[in-house]
Protein backbone atom coordinates (compact mmCIF):
# COMPACT_ATOMS: atom_id res chain seq x y z
CA UNK A 1 0.00 0.00 0.00
CA UNK A 2 1.03 3.60 -0.51
CA UNK A 3 2.89 4.99 2.53
CA UNK A 4 1.88 8.64 2.74
CA UNK A 5 3.06 11.24 5.19
CA UNK A 6 0.12 13.51 4.47
CA UNK A 7 -3.62 13.32 4.99
CA UNK A 8 -4.76 13.37 1.38
CA UNK A 9 -7.17 16.23 0.72
CA UNK A 10 -9.53 14.33 -1.62
CA UNK A 11 -11.25 11.02 -0.84
CA UNK A 12 -10.57 9.54 -4.28
CA UNK A 13 -6.88 10.39 -4.39
CA UNK A 14 -5.45 7.45 -2.41
CA UNK A 15 -7.35 4.74 -4.32
CA UNK A 16 -6.40 6.33 -7.65
CA UNK A 17 -2.73 6.29 -6.65
CA UNK A 18 -3.05 2.57 -5.92
CA UNK A 19 -4.78 1.95 -9.24
CA UNK A 20 -2.12 3.87 -11.16
CA UNK A 21 0.63 1.91 -9.46
CA UNK A 22 -1.13 -1.37 -10.21
CA UNK A 23 -1.54 -0.38 -13.86
CA UNK A 24 2.16 0.46 -13.99
CA UNK A 25 3.09 -2.95 -12.60
CA UNK A 26 1.09 -4.60 -15.37
CA UNK A 27 3.18 -2.85 -18.04
CA UNK A 28 6.52 -4.14 -16.77
CA UNK A 29 6.38 -7.73 -18.10
CA UNK A 30 6.16 -6.21 -21.60
CA UNK A 31 8.97 -3.67 -21.10
CA UNK A 32 12.24 -4.50 -22.85
CA UNK A 33 10.63 -7.76 -23.97
CA UNK A 34 10.38 -7.16 -27.74
CA UNK A 35 6.70 -6.36 -27.35
CA UNK A 36 4.58 -6.36 -30.50
CA UNK A 37 3.69 -2.85 -31.70
CA UNK A 38 0.45 -2.10 -33.54
CA UNK A 39 -0.35 1.17 -35.31
CA UNK A 40 -3.63 2.86 -34.39
CA UNK A 41 -5.80 4.77 -36.86
CA UNK A 42 -3.80 7.96 -36.25
CA UNK A 43 -0.56 6.01 -36.83
CA UNK A 44 0.46 6.25 -33.16
CA UNK A 45 1.81 3.04 -31.61
CA UNK A 46 -0.01 0.81 -29.13
CA UNK A 47 1.22 -2.28 -27.32
CA UNK A 48 -0.20 -5.00 -25.09
CA UNK A 49 1.16 -2.98 -22.15
CA UNK A 50 -1.06 0.00 -23.05
CA UNK A 51 -4.10 -2.27 -23.24
CA UNK A 52 -3.36 -4.14 -19.99
CA UNK A 53 -2.97 -0.86 -18.08
CA UNK A 54 -6.12 0.53 -19.69
CA UNK A 55 -8.18 -2.48 -18.65
CA UNK A 56 -7.29 -2.30 -14.95
CA UNK A 57 -7.74 1.48 -14.85
CA UNK A 58 -11.09 1.51 -16.64
CA UNK A 59 -12.51 -1.22 -14.43
CA UNK A 60 -11.00 0.16 -11.23
CA UNK A 61 -12.15 3.74 -11.78
CA UNK A 62 -15.67 2.63 -12.60
CA UNK A 63 -15.71 0.56 -9.41
CA UNK A 64 -14.64 3.60 -7.35
CA UNK A 65 -17.61 5.67 -8.53
CA UNK A 66 -19.85 4.44 -11.37
CA UNK A 67 -21.23 7.97 -11.86
CA UNK A 68 -17.88 9.31 -13.09
CA UNK A 69 -17.23 8.65 -16.79
CA UNK A 70 -13.88 7.42 -18.12
CA UNK A 71 -12.13 8.85 -21.18
CA UNK A 72 -8.98 6.85 -21.90
CA UNK A 73 -6.58 7.11 -24.82
CA UNK A 74 -7.32 3.45 -25.49
CA UNK A 75 -11.10 3.97 -25.48
CA UNK A 76 -11.57 7.49 -26.79
CA UNK A 77 -14.10 6.82 -29.56
CA UNK A 78 -16.97 8.34 -27.58
CA UNK A 79 -19.26 10.67 -29.55
CA UNK A 80 -18.98 14.35 -28.73
CA UNK A 81 -22.74 14.62 -28.15
CA UNK A 82 -22.34 12.12 -25.32
CA UNK A 83 -19.18 13.67 -23.83
CA UNK A 84 -20.75 17.14 -23.95
CA UNK A 85 -23.21 16.06 -21.24
CA UNK A 86 -20.50 14.97 -18.80
CA UNK A 87 -19.81 17.11 -15.74
CA UNK A 88 -17.16 14.85 -14.14
CA UNK A 89 -14.89 12.39 -15.87
CA UNK A 90 -11.56 10.62 -15.59
CA UNK A 91 -9.01 11.56 -18.23
CA UNK A 92 -6.57 8.65 -18.54
CA UNK A 93 -3.39 7.81 -20.42
CA UNK A 94 -2.66 4.19 -19.45
CA UNK A 95 0.87 4.43 -20.84
CA UNK A 96 2.13 7.90 -21.66
CA UNK A 97 5.33 7.73 -23.66
CA UNK A 98 4.66 4.56 -25.64
CA UNK A 99 7.56 5.37 -27.97
CA UNK A 100 9.88 5.66 -24.97
CA UNK A 101 8.52 2.34 -23.66
CA UNK A 102 9.15 0.64 -27.00
CA UNK A 103 12.72 1.96 -27.07
CA UNK A 104 13.41 0.58 -23.61
CA UNK A 105 13.57 3.96 -21.88
CA UNK A 106 12.31 4.37 -18.31
CA UNK A 107 10.60 7.66 -19.25
CA UNK A 108 7.03 6.42 -19.51
CA UNK A 109 4.20 7.04 -17.09
CA UNK A 110 0.65 6.17 -16.09
CA UNK A 111 -1.55 9.27 -15.99
CA UNK A 112 -4.96 9.69 -14.32
CA UNK A 113 -6.79 13.00 -13.83
CA UNK A 114 -10.18 13.83 -12.39
CA UNK A 115 -11.89 16.55 -14.44
CA UNK A 116 -14.89 18.57 -13.29
CA UNK A 117 -16.57 21.01 -15.68
CA UNK A 118 -13.43 21.17 -17.76
CA UNK A 119 -10.97 21.89 -14.93
CA UNK A 120 -8.48 19.49 -13.37
CA UNK A 121 -9.43 18.56 -9.80
CA UNK A 122 -6.34 16.41 -9.20
CA UNK A 123 -3.87 14.34 -11.14
CA UNK A 124 -1.71 11.28 -10.50
CA UNK A 125 1.43 10.47 -12.50
CA UNK A 126 3.36 7.24 -11.84
CA UNK A 127 6.60 5.88 -13.31
CA UNK A 128 6.29 2.07 -13.31
CA UNK A 129 10.01 1.22 -13.38
CA UNK A 130 10.70 2.80 -9.97
CA UNK A 131 7.14 2.92 -8.56
CA UNK A 132 7.39 6.67 -8.04
CA UNK A 133 4.25 8.82 -8.04
CA UNK A 134 3.52 12.52 -8.21
CA UNK A 135 0.05 13.70 -7.28
CA UNK A 136 -1.81 16.90 -6.45
CA UNK A 137 -4.27 19.51 -7.59
CA UNK A 138 -4.99 23.23 -7.48
CA UNK A 139 -5.79 24.21 -3.91
CA UNK A 140 -4.91 20.72 -2.64
CA UNK A 141 -1.10 20.71 -2.66
CA UNK A 142 1.32 18.35 -4.43
CA UNK A 143 3.55 15.48 -3.33
CA UNK A 144 5.99 12.90 -4.59
CA UNK A 145 5.91 9.37 -3.18
CA UNK A 146 8.83 7.01 -3.83
CA UNK A 147 8.51 3.28 -3.37
CA UNK A 148 8.78 2.35 0.30
CA UNK A 149 9.11 5.99 1.38
CA UNK A 150 6.67 8.53 2.72
CA UNK A 151 5.19 11.22 0.50
CA UNK A 152 7.11 14.49 0.35
CA UNK A 153 5.49 17.86 -0.47
CA UNK A 154 6.86 19.48 -3.63
CA UNK A 155 6.77 23.06 -4.90
CA UNK A 156 7.84 25.04 -7.95
CA UNK A 157 10.66 27.56 -7.87
CA UNK A 158 9.54 31.10 -8.61
CA UNK A 159 13.07 32.48 -8.35
CA UNK A 160 16.36 30.96 -9.45
CA UNK A 161 19.42 30.90 -7.25
CA UNK A 162 22.18 33.38 -8.23
CA UNK A 163 24.04 32.05 -11.25
CA UNK A 164 21.52 29.27 -11.84
CA UNK A 165 20.71 28.72 -15.50
CA UNK A 166 17.17 29.19 -16.80
CA UNK A 167 16.05 25.61 -17.35
CA UNK A 168 13.55 24.74 -20.05
CA UNK A 169 12.12 21.25 -20.32
CA UNK A 170 11.21 19.99 -23.76
CA UNK A 171 9.98 16.91 -25.51
CA UNK A 172 12.63 14.42 -26.57
CA UNK A 173 10.78 13.82 -29.84
CA UNK A 174 8.54 16.79 -30.67
CA UNK A 175 9.31 20.41 -31.49
CA UNK A 176 8.14 22.98 -34.03
CA UNK A 177 9.41 26.17 -35.71
CA UNK A 178 7.25 28.18 -33.28
CA UNK A 179 8.86 26.49 -30.30
CA UNK A 180 12.38 27.03 -31.63
CA UNK A 181 11.57 30.73 -32.15
CA UNK A 182 10.32 30.97 -28.56
CA UNK A 183 13.47 29.33 -27.21
CA UNK A 184 15.64 31.77 -29.18
CA UNK A 185 13.70 34.70 -27.70
CA UNK A 186 14.05 33.33 -24.17
CA UNK A 187 17.78 32.94 -24.61
CA UNK A 188 18.09 36.52 -25.88
CA UNK A 189 16.01 37.91 -23.01
CA UNK A 190 17.05 35.74 -20.08
CA UNK A 191 20.53 34.55 -20.94
CA UNK A 192 21.83 31.10 -21.86
CA UNK A 193 19.27 28.34 -21.47
CA UNK A 194 19.75 24.90 -20.06
CA UNK A 195 17.59 22.52 -22.08
CA UNK A 196 16.42 19.34 -20.40
CA UNK A 197 14.90 16.73 -22.69
CA UNK A 198 12.62 14.22 -21.03
CA UNK A 199 9.76 12.04 -22.22
CA UNK A 200 6.10 11.83 -21.32
CA UNK A 201 4.44 13.90 -18.59
CA UNK A 202 7.65 13.94 -16.54
CA UNK A 203 8.28 17.39 -17.99
CA UNK A 204 5.55 18.85 -15.78
CA UNK A 205 6.84 16.90 -12.79
CA UNK A 206 10.31 18.44 -13.13
CA UNK A 207 8.70 21.87 -12.90
CA UNK A 208 6.53 20.82 -9.97
CA UNK A 209 9.60 19.69 -8.02
CA UNK A 210 11.40 22.98 -8.65
CA UNK A 211 14.00 21.42 -10.95
CA UNK A 212 13.12 23.48 -14.02
CA UNK A 213 11.64 26.86 -14.88
CA UNK A 214 9.24 26.38 -17.76
CA UNK A 215 7.81 23.94 -20.23
CA UNK A 216 6.60 25.56 -23.46
CA UNK A 217 4.66 23.26 -25.76
CA UNK A 218 4.10 24.70 -29.21
CA UNK A 219 3.57 21.31 -30.79
CA UNK A 220 0.63 18.87 -30.71
CA UNK A 221 -0.54 17.01 -27.58
CA UNK A 222 -3.77 15.26 -26.64
CA UNK A 223 -5.85 15.89 -23.53
CA UNK A 224 -4.75 12.67 -21.80
CA UNK A 225 -1.09 13.64 -22.31
CA UNK A 226 -1.33 16.69 -20.04
CA UNK A 227 -4.25 16.68 -17.58
CA UNK A 228 -2.81 14.52 -14.79
CA UNK A 229 0.54 16.27 -14.73
CA UNK A 230 -1.15 19.66 -14.93
CA UNK A 231 -2.93 18.77 -11.69
CA UNK A 232 0.41 17.98 -10.06
CA UNK A 233 1.96 21.23 -11.29
CA UNK A 234 -0.97 23.38 -10.18
CA UNK A 235 -0.90 21.76 -6.76
CA UNK A 236 2.79 22.65 -6.51
CA UNK A 237 2.16 26.32 -7.25
CA UNK A 238 2.46 26.19 -11.01
CA UNK A 239 0.23 27.31 -13.84
CA UNK A 240 -0.57 26.05 -17.32
CA UNK A 241 -1.69 28.80 -19.68
CA UNK A 242 -2.91 29.09 -23.22
CA UNK A 243 -0.85 31.42 -25.39
CA UNK A 244 -3.37 34.20 -24.72
CA UNK A 245 -2.70 33.89 -20.98
CA UNK A 246 -5.98 32.20 -20.12
CA UNK A 247 -5.95 29.12 -17.85
CA UNK A 248 -5.56 25.85 -19.74
CA UNK A 249 -8.69 23.72 -19.43
CA UNK A 250 -10.46 20.68 -20.86
CA UNK A 251 -13.91 21.71 -22.08
CA UNK A 252 -15.92 19.14 -23.97
CA UNK A 253 -15.18 19.65 -27.65
CA UNK A 254 -15.14 17.58 -30.81
CA UNK A 255 -11.36 17.35 -31.01
CA UNK A 256 -9.35 15.80 -28.18
CA UNK A 257 -6.21 17.64 -29.29
CA UNK A 258 -4.90 20.42 -27.06
CA UNK A 259 -4.09 23.96 -28.08
CA UNK A 260 -0.48 25.08 -27.50
CA UNK A 261 0.38 25.94 -23.91
CA UNK A 262 3.00 27.30 -21.51
CA UNK A 263 3.68 25.66 -18.13
CA UNK A 264 5.52 27.65 -15.47
CA UNK A 265 5.50 28.74 -11.81
CA UNK A 266 2.35 30.80 -11.24
CA UNK A 267 4.31 33.66 -9.67
CA UNK A 268 7.26 33.65 -12.08
CA UNK A 269 8.56 37.20 -12.54
CA UNK A 270 9.24 36.51 -16.22
CA UNK A 271 5.69 35.25 -16.93
CA UNK A 272 4.64 38.24 -19.05
CA UNK A 273 7.85 38.07 -21.08
CA UNK A 274 7.24 34.42 -21.87
CA UNK A 275 3.66 35.12 -22.94
CA UNK A 276 4.79 37.98 -25.18
CA UNK A 277 7.41 35.78 -26.85
CA UNK A 278 4.84 33.07 -27.51
CA UNK A 279 2.57 35.33 -29.52
CA UNK A 280 2.34 34.44 -33.24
Amino acid sequence: MTDLSCDLPHPLLAPVIELARLAGELTLPFWRANVTVTAKADDSPVTAADLAAHQVLAEGLQALDPTIHVLSEEDADIPFVERARWERWWLVDPLDGTKEFICGSEEFTVNVALIERGRVVFGVVCTPTDNRCWFGGAGLGAWRSDEGLQATPIAVRNERAPGQAFTVVASRRHSSPEQEHLLAGLSAGLGPLQLTNVGSSLKFCLLAEGNADCYPRLAPTSQWDTAAAQGVLEGAGGAVLQLDGQPFSYPARESLLNPFFLAMPAEAPWRDKLLALAQP
